[in-house]
């Protein structure tokens, strides 16, 4: 009987090629327990895109004109006077009292100065970039005027076809893991108020570029003006005002903050009530829970508290809350590993934030 023997050096190469797959194997797992790799292709699209704007000169477009136009429609004087309205009538006709420095109100103005110093200028060049891209690689998307159709109605037609692509990146964001993570953010309020339309993560806005499509498509026919953006963001910041109001018979069109409350509801489902101005497209695919007297004061959040929030521990820790919650994204899942990488301390005790009959006292 023969017996074939493997030369030495044969095997040594063998051994060597499966200690190093071995090796890659463990990096990988090590890089993926401490970094939530899909939430990084987000980033990455983003930064694609405004590496094309910057390299296609922002398709032509003045790039410090169109930032200040955005500007003036997230923190402008109009925008500023209608949101201070919504601020009085948190007051006078609230849905859950609180405290005027409610935890949760500061959390927000933060996110608010940070929403108008540093993402007006990635969203903006987000919005040239894509804009670029799409006439570029599609110019056939771009209708020419259509000299039957009043600049009027074009507007009107843009901005229902919107609001329908704002639905469809909502459910999206609920539906799609990768997206949740950064949408998650916005759910984690525990005191809803106006101010909250700015708690957002940054890059929560890639998946919202699809709402520029309807624009370029009737480009040569009429463009939103400023007025009618800025009254759209106070419908959408409107809706998260934490007031009992509603708009009666019209409530079945327009998204109030009644109806909205029930899309942050802590108990119940969150993929409902998506509408951003209007509850049609909720309607169409029966996602529409209108709110009853016993709903409005519902209590909102995330269950369980799966992401760093300011209403949780004795102190709100406002700062380093806020950097955990930007990080939370990009890191695994296990809630622990996420408090203990941000550097905050683990406030896992009841809050003095608790709600009781509706009241919440956090300050």
């Amino acid at each position: 009987m023969v017996i074939a023997l493997q030369p030495p050096a044969l095997t040594a190469k063998t051994a060597a090629r499966a200690q190093g797959h071995a090796g890659a194997e463990a990096q990988r797992r090590t890089l993926r327990s401490r970094i939530y790799l899909p939430a990084c292709s987000i980033a990455a699209v983003a930064a694609g895109l405004v590496a094309l704007g910057w390299a296609n000169h922002w398709g032509g477009n003045d790039f410090a004109a169109s930032m200040t136009s955005l500007r003036v429609v997230v923190v402008g004087p109009l925008t500023l006077a209608i949101i201070g309205v919504f601020l009085i009538a948190e007051r006078l006709r609230p849905a859950q009292r609180r405290p005027i420095f409610a935890r949760g109100y500061r959390q927000d103005l933060l996110f608010t100065v940070f929403n108008a110093t540093l993402v007006v200028p990635l969203v903006t060049a987000l919005t040239l970039s894509f804009s670029d891209v799409a006439q570029r690689a599609f110019p056939w998307l771009v209708l020419p005027r259509i000299g039957t159709v009043p600049r009027w109605g074009a507007i009107a037609v843009i901005f229902v076809a919107m609001d329908a692509c704002n639905w469809f990146a909502h459910m999206a964001n609920h539906r799609v893991k990768m997206l949740w993570r950064f949408h998650e953010l916005h759910h984690s309020q525990e005191d809803m108020n106006v101010l909250t339309v700015f708690r957002t993560h940054p890059f929560i806005h890639v998946s919202y570029l699809v709402a520029l499509i309807p624009g370029i498509v009737l480009l040569a026919n009429g463009a939103l003006p400023i007025t009618l953006l800025v009254i759209y963001g106070g419908v959408v910041a409107f809706a998260h005002s934490n007031t009992n109001l509603g708009f009666g018979p019209l409530g079945r069109i327009f998204v109030s903050p009644n109806y909205h409350r029930q899309h942050h509801k802590l108990d119940g489902p969150q993929d409902v009530n998506l509408g951003f101005a209007l509850t049609i497209w909720d309607q169409l695919f029966h996602r529409a829970v209108f709110p009853t007297p016993e709903t409005i004061r519902t209590d909102t959040g995330l269950p369980g508290r799966p992401l760093v929030v300011e209403q949780a521990g004795v102190r709100p820790h406002h700062f380093s809350v806020f950097a955990a919650q930007l990080v939370a994204p990009f890191r695994p899942m296990d809630k622990d590993l996420d408090l203990r990488s941000a550097g905050v301390r683990a406030l896992r005790s009841p809050a003095p934030s608790a709600r009781r009959d509706g009241v919440t006292s956090s300050i």
